[in-house]
């Protein structure tokens, strides 16, 4: 592979953007609040997500490990904090070389992973394993919602944070879509059109950041050997080996380092101009025509599509499922299951204010709303205590 110099994807037609109006559909807020006189309806939802209280647990959240195991903790590994704030820089790198609301996708990418519970994604699955048996299922993006809507208590004259309309709709879409007929709560939220193009992004933005950032902490952590890597990652080896040729003396850390650089430079740069490709075939110029489009309309090219796919399938092969952390997994497993059944059968160790959502919310979905929480040293604690009782 060549290293290519791309120019910047073209602005978007202005009329495919979200608007900032204070009177418009998107920026309209539950409770309805007077207008800030120097920051937008989307900016100002950003700084309230980035000063939660759940959005600062996500330091104390797995991104993919935070250990070796029976190492002691690292430091230099990714949280969910630190990825999120990866995933809000080339959003909103990407939206503002687009044209397009660059406050708005930030906002959309900083709570993006809020609803994550601890433990990465092994924990999510274990929750949701444990609510099955009520009949019930965890989704992160659902919980996020609950998060920003009631959880967070910040405001006086209100529960929740009190988004507005466009943020909460990209919360709920901007990995996947949901039936009306499965989902009649989220009715407000257009479940029959195509979410903005700023939410679109968010999910192509999540998967370039963790892409690079996992190649890199796996080969931090001496998981993955480099060599390993470019054998598996023809899209690495391709960048690595121009890197190495421009300085053939730099240290193998440093080399690798540039490599993954460029490799998510590439990627980023790939999906601007694919986005832009698809629009201009489609001749969309407003956000009506986003919203009735057949297709979600970011997109990586085919070839780049196919270059991210091996990525991800040797992350997966060698990485995130290599012996090492399944056994970080099955102990997500074991913690959170055998808590959420002792919680489930004395509801006392809960505290008071989610007790009180046992009569609206049932038992179990308060369990698995106070589990989702908590942070992976937290639950790790509570569960000790609890084996001990």
């Amino acid at each position: 592979m060549t290293q290519v110099e791309s120019k910047p994807a073209a602005v978007l037609p202005s009329g495919i953007a979200v608007r900032d109006d204070r009177d418009g559909e998107l920026t309209r807020r539950i409770h309805p609040e007077p207008p800030h006189p120097y920051r937008t309806p989307f900016a100002r939802d950003g700084a309230r997500i980035l000063h939660t209280r759940a959005f600062r647990r996500l330091a104390g959240k797995t991104q993919v490990f935070t250990r070796l195991p029976g190492s002691p903790l690292g430091d230099h590994f990714r949280s969910r904090l630190t990825h999120t704030l990866e995933v809000a820089q080339i959003s909103r790198t990407i939206a503002k070389a687009l044209g397009l609301n660059a406050e708005l996708a930030e906002s959309l990418a900083l709570v993006h992973d809020i609803g994550h519970p601890p433990f990465g994604h092994a924990g999510e699955k274990a929750l949701d394993h444990a609510l099955q048996a009520y009949g019930l299922r965890f989704d992160h993006n659902l919980h996020a919602l609950r998060i920003v809507t009631w959880f967070e208590e910040r405001y006086p004259g209100f529960r929740g944070l009190n988004l507005t309309l466009g943020v909460r709709e990209g919360i709920i879409k901007h990995s996947r879509d949901y039936s009306s007929a499965a989902h009649p709560e989220l009715a407000e939220y257009f479940l029959d059109l195509r979410p903005p193009l700023e939410a679109q992004l968010i999910d192509l933005a999540d998967e370039i950041a963790y892409l690079a950032a996992d190649l890199d902490d796996g080969m931090a952590s001496g998981v993955l050997a480099l060599e390993q890597v470019r054998e598996g990652v023809p899209l690495f080896r391709g960048f690595h080996d121009l890197v190495l040729r421009q300085f053939p003396t730099a240290a193998p850390k440093l080399t690798a380092g540039e490599a993954l650089r460029r490799v998510l430079d590439a990627l980023v740069t790939d999906l601007m101009g694919e986005t832009r490709v698809r629009i201009a075939a489609t001749g969309i110029a407003t956000l009506a025509e986003v919203r009735q489009a057949p297709d979600r309309l970011a997109a990586l090219s085919p070839t780049m599509e196919a270059a991210r796919a091996t990525a991800k399938a040797f992350l997966y092969a060698n990485f995130y499922n290599s012996p090492g952390m399944e056994e970080e997994h099955s102990h997500a497993v074991q913690v959170v299951e055998e808590l959420f059944a002792a919680i489930a059968a004395d509801p006392s160790l809960l505290p008071d204010d989610h007790r009180e959502q046992i009569p609206t919310e049932g038992l179990a979905r308060t369990v698995a709303d106070y589990i989702a929480g908590m942070t992976d040293s937290y639950i790790d604690q509570l569960w000790v205590r609890c084996a001990v009782r």
